[in-house]
């Protein structure tokens, strides 16, 4: 996992400055649903899984309604990561996450709905 969060996720630190917000602006947005997060175990800050932004580094619009799915499922925030980061499919190295970009948020959100706290 740790190999994981450090090739496809960015660091709270790293991304407020990236963004040019707050720290707190940033935890504001993930409490609020408007961001993924994931945090290690014995880790100080969240880190941020990049498939959730789009190029201008804007949250990709289905962002909120997958966190929201998934809390009304009662999954908290680090499965909710483990379940967009799984393997789809049998064959090849593709994520539950890839179909984000493709605009595959029916197979996402059913990847989210069949998932167990």
């Amino acid at each position: 996992m740790a190999a994981r969060v450090a090739q496809d996720m960015l660091s709270a630190s790293w991304l407020a400055e990236r963004l040019a917000v707050e720290p707190l602006r940033l935890e504001a947005m993930r409490r609020a649903g408007e961001l993924i997060a994931y945090r290690p175990a014995g880790a100080n800050e969240h880190y941020y899984p990049l498939w959730q932004f789009d190029e201008s580094w804007q949250p990709l619009p289905i962002v909120p309604r997958l966190v929201q799915e998934a809390r009304q499922l009662g999954l908290r925030e680090n499965r909710l990561y483990e379940v967009l980061t799984a393997r789809s499919g049998i064959a090849g190295g593709r994520r539950v996450a890839d179909g984000l970009r493709e605009g595959r948020f029916d197979h996402v959100l059913d990847a989210i709905r069949l998932a167990r706290p």
